[in-house]
């Protein structure tokens, strides 16, 4: 259930499949209660490792792996991060993907954080 407390950060990962890093602009503090993303088209070779960091430090129990055997558009995956989870106003959260997988795919990742 989501509260007035919630707010959402959504952003996209160029290519699920290149090894690379993107950042995402926290507008307010709070904690990233879960981690959603949609992959836009099937990737194939190997499953893609998709990690976060705040401030260089990991999220903990944010981790989540694309799997390339049955992946296709509109694919979703979470995780609920359980520590190393908070964000302060200002901040950015570093999405990094290993680039294991192949078939250059676009992820839209979406932030739920609680004030």
């Amino acid at each position: 259930m989501r509260t007035l407390n919630d707010y959402f950060l959504t952003s996209t990962i160029a290519d699920i499949s290149t090894a690379s890093s993107t950042f995402v602009a926290v507008p307010d503090n709070g904690k990233i209660i879960k981690i959603i993303t949609a992959l836009q088209g099937s990737i194939s070779g190997a499953n893609a490792g998709i990690s976060f960091e705040i401030g260089g430090t990991a999220v903990t129990g944010g981790g989540i792996t694309v799997a390339h055997s049955g992946s296709a558009a509109g694919t979703v995956d979470t995780a609920e991060p359980t520590a190393a989870n908070q964000v302060l106003e200002n901040g950015t959260i570093e999405m990094i993907t290993d680039g294991a997988s192949t078939g250059a795919k676009k992820l839209v990742v979406t932030f739920v954080i609680r004030r």
